[in-house]
C-alpha cells in the first residue's frame, strides 16, 4: 500500500518533521503490525531519525553548510548550480527510513522524529 506525503518548504534549506503526517496514514491503512518505509524521490533531499529539538536542529543545518558549502566551485554547478544540495544529500541523509509498526503505532523511541530535510 502506497501513500504520499507532500512537503512545501518555505526557505531553501528547511528541516520538517513529517512524523504526524506518517503516523495519520499509518491509521489510515488500517496496518497493525508491520513496518513503514518512508521514502523521498528525489536527489537533493533526505530523511533522518533524530531529535526535534530546535538547537539540534539549527546544529545541524550548520555543520551541513559548514562541510558543504554552496559556492566551493563544484564540477555539477555547471549544469543545475546545487551540487551542495546532492553532496548533503548523499553524505549526511538517507533516501529512505524504516520504521516498525504495532498497534497501528510508529515504534519511535521517546525523542526520535521523521525529518525531512
Amino acid at each position: 500500500m502506497l501513500f504520499e506525503i507532500e512537503v512545501s518548504t518555505g526557505e531553501k534549506f528547511q528541516i520538517v518533521d513529517i512524523t504526524p503526517e506518517v503516523q495519520r496514514l499509518v491509521y489510515r491503512s488500517g496496518v497493525k503490525h508491520g513496518i513503514a518505509v518512508i521514502f523521498v524521490k528525489h536527489t537533493t533531499t533526505g530523511l533522518l531519525i533524530n531529535e526535534a529539538e530546535n538547537g539540534l536542529l539549527r546544529d545541524i543545518k550548520a555543520r551541513m553548510e559548514e562541510l558543504v558549502p554552496e559556492d566551493a566551485g563544484y564540477a555539477h554547478d555547471r549544469i543545475d548550480s546545487n551540487a551542495h544540495s546532492h553532496l548533503r544529500a548523499t553524505l549526511f541523509l538517507n533516501p529512505e527510513v524504516v520504521v516498525p509498526i504495532d498497534g497501528a503505532e510508529l515504534q519511535l523511541g521517546t525523542w526520535q522524529r521523521i525529518l525531512f530535510i
